[in-house]
């Protein structure tokens, strides 16, 4: 006897009430629990920087889960809402979203995968832009960045100092040697 797979390509789901962010739930933190077979770390300083985040705008993304509770996406989320500060925030609930009732395992796990990967990374260049104009023009002191960004003092500098190079040294003396990335 074999086993028939199925097949990863589901259809989408059709329409905005089909759309798992339009069934958004509370659940007690509690009553989640982590796959086995997520591959994403995220280092202690970014686990701060998430803190910061969730206490500063409140929850923007709700958590993805197997019917079953299992966490699709959002452990590092669903980890940090049992910090004390962020539990108070809602009474220890968490915002949660289904993933469709028809997806096999092998879909669930390639959707950790997909909403790992899809987040991307910074370039260099774009954000030294950001760091100059939050410090040039909006005024922001570097030692505040520091704290809302979740950034080393160095990354900072070195940032800001990226961003204005070509004004201090001039086309001329600007060489590809220079360039950041």
């Amino acid at each position: 006897m074999t086993l028939r797979r199925q097949s990863l390509e589901l259809p989408p789901p059709q329409g905005m009430k089909a759309q798992p962010v339009s069934s958004v739930v509370w659940l007690p933190r509690n009553y989640l629990h982590a796959n086995d077979y997520n591959p994403n770390h995220v280092a202690p300083p970014e686990i701060t920087l998430l803190k910061r985040s969730l206490l500063a705008d409140g929850w923007t993304q709700p958590i993805v889960v197997r019917r079953d509770a299992e966490i699709v996406d959002g452990f590092h989320r669903w980890g940090v809402a049992d910090d004390e500060q962020v539990a108070a925030m809602t009474e220890g609930y968490v915002p949660v979203v289904y993933l469709r009732k028809d997806a096999p395992l092998e879909h669930q796990m390639a959707s950790t995968i997909r909403h790992n990967r899809a987040r991307g990374v910074h370039g260099v260049r774009p954000m030294a832009a950001i760091v100059r104009e939050l410090i040039d023009v909006l005024g922001m002191t570097p030692e505040r960045m520091v704290k809302e960004l979740g950034m080393e003092r160095e990354e900072v500098d070195r940032l800001y100092s990226v961003a204005g190079m070509p004004k201090r040294t001039g086309a001329a003396e600007f060489t590809h040697g220079w360039t950041p990335g």
